[in-house]
């Protein structure tokens, strides 16, 4: 496919669809691309006015939603560097990320901003409230009357209306800065990476080839943060640059909601990250398979295949029935619920990607996946493996390619240490590649323990073992004076429905414990189970955040 700069793919897909649906905010109002392209018009109008430029920082940070979609198209549009912020991040980091940004303009949602400080943000210019598309703090009184004043200046340039002709966005070259995404996660601080355009472009063009499927007027579910890159990249970005139609949730996508918008909207795409299908899963698929009924069923091979298959496409019309596949990636993946996804021929595929490469590295469509890996090297991408061996030892993981970022923001020195001289960017995380180049994840280099004769030990593969054991929601592996502890937090809805006491959760966990002692080695056995009354605290993308149960 063609390489085309991200303000003229914006541009295209307005000239492109000018009349079909672009944005619903679910159960609320429909856009056309008409109607978002004049909207952005009016914003640049506004940018203009207060001397905005090309390469100032704008940020957005609010839920998803059309006008959250606006501000971003305006701001890569008008050649400006989008600083978009996750919304579920607390108020000092957002206060730090504006700073260190040097934000000129914050767009932010009503209920956010409820919870800043505008005297910590002392560059901007003005901030704007998402939901009302009004002014909430202006520096000065000329930035005040250019907001007035766009209503104005937008009919006098555009006496008869805005016309596909009139919508005419420069090019950029493809290495400059497009954003700057602050990561926060489970090592406990913000880095602001840059990604340039051709980033952008090369995971919009590796869109196009692992999804054909999806086609102009098509529609999508926006459920995961449109400020993180898997959500912007797969949920949003390339979905309009072809003409689709966009469904914002708007709210919490709770299960109950997202079932219902699938319902009714019939998604083509599904995008999702681990905890959501394992708790679709582990909720209402395996508790029907555990009956003694069914476990004996399934050990008759003819009936078991047919019960798999049964599962496999109730689950599917359960998901809306029209997609071409579920994409799962952002963490770890339940390698229990990963058999039966497999077993049930549904059709799933795991990515694996990072917010430094906008975000993928490696992928295969669902037809050609190989279950329990994360796919192979993407378009304009290479991977390898820092091993003796990588085929059978973990080592890090290294890539370079199109996709690989600029390096972080105002920190040359963390930039250095993972991106080498000759392009190869340090991810973190350890795996294996096998010989046909399917990368299996192993964990985060800096989660490895070592055991008492130095044997590394990866706890994401213990506690993968244990979430599936009966009654388990979430577990953590930490080491406590050279021993293993389990932090464990149940899932009280079951308990509480097979009337378990405190004391009968614990004597479970404590059977789950010798069990799983079996079948791990000597030196990563677990010594003791700590029950958790509440849910671990998590990122964005759904991962524990570990450095915060780490011992002090």
């Amino acid at each position: 496919m063609e390489r085309i700069s991200i303000p003229k793919l914006i541009e295209g897909s307005f000239k492109q669809n000018w009349d079909r649906p672009a944005f619903t905010d679910y159960q609320g109002l429909t856009l056309n691309y008409c109607d978002v392209a004049e909207n952005v018009a009016r914003l640049h109008i506004f940018f203009s006015q207060i001397g905005i430029k090309k390469g100032d920082k704008i940020a957005i940070c609010g839920k998803n939603s059309s006008k959250w979609a606006i501000c971003c198209l305006s701001i890569m549009s008008y050649g400006a560097i989008i600083v978009p912020i996750l919304h579920e991040f607390k108020a000092d980091n957002i206060h730090n990320i504006v700073s260190h940004s040097e934000a000129k303009i914050l767009f932010v949602g009503d209920s956010i901003w409820r919870t800043l400080d505008n005297t910590l943000m002392n560059a901007l210019a003005c901030v704007v409230s998402i939901d009302r598309m009004q002014l909430l703090s202006c520096g000065t009184p000329d930035v005040e009357g250019a907001f007035a004043g766009i209503d104005a200046k937008y009919a006098e340039l555009y006496p008869n209306g805005l016309h596909k002709g009139d919508i005419l966005y420069n090019d950029v070259p493809q290495d400059e800065i497009a954003m700057i995404n602050y990561t926060s996660g489970s090592t406990g601080f913000s880095k602001g990476v840059m990604l340039p355009y051709r980033s952008l472009e090369n995971n919009r063009l590796f869109a196009s080839q692992a999804v054909p499927f999806m086609k102009t007027g098509d529609s999508i579910v926006s459920m995961l943060p449109m400020a993180h890159m898997y959500g912007f990249s797969f949920e949003f970005f390339y979905e309009f640059t072809i003409g689709m139609h966009i469904y914002f949730l708007t709210r919490l996508p709770s299960p109950k909601i997202i079932f219902q918008a699938f319902q009714e909207i019939k998604p083509k795409l599904i995008v999702a990250v681990p905890l959501v299908i394992e708790k679709i899963v582990k909720k209402n698929v395996m508790p029907k398979l555990q009956t003694p009924s069914m476990r004996f069923l399934l050990k008759i091979p003819v009936i078991r295949n047919i019960i798999y298959r049964k599962v496999g496409k109730e689950m599917y019309m359960a998901f809306g029935g029209n997609f071409g596949q579920v994409i799962i990636g952002g963490a770890a993946f339940s390698q229990e619920v990963e058999h039966l996804l497999a077993k049930a021929k549904f059709p799933y595929t795991v990515g694996y990607g990072a917010t430094e490469c906008g975000p993928i590295i490696t992928y295969s469509i669902c037809n050609s996946f190989t279950p329990g890996s994360c796919g192979k090297p993407t378009v304009n991408m290479e991977v390898k493996v820092l091993s003796e061996d990588p085929q059978h030892i973990p080592g890090e993981i290294v890539c370079r390619g199109a996709n690989v970022m600029l390096g972080y923001y105002k920190n040359p020195e963390l930039t250095e240490q993972t991106i080498d001289r000759e392009g190869w960017m340090y991810t973190g995380d350890l795996g294996i590649i096998d010989k046909k180049g399917n990368l299996f994840i192993k964990g985060r280099s800096k989660n490895m323990l070592l055991g008492p004769s130095g044997q590394n030990i990866y706890p994401e593969e213990i506690e993968d073992r244990l979430n599936n054991m009966d009654y388990v929601c979430e577990s953590l592996i930490i080491q406590q004076d050279e021993k293993l502890v389990a932090l464990v937090y149940p899932d009280f809805e079951l308990t509480a429905k097979a009337g378990m006491l405190e004391d009968d959760v614990t004597a479970m966990m404590e059977l789950h414990r010798t069990a799983l002692n079996h079948v791990l080695p000597a030196y990563s056995q677990i010594s003791k189970v700590v029950i958790r009354k509440e849910e671990f605290e998590k990122t964005p993308k759904k991962s524990i955040k570990r450095f915060l149960y780490q011992p002090k």
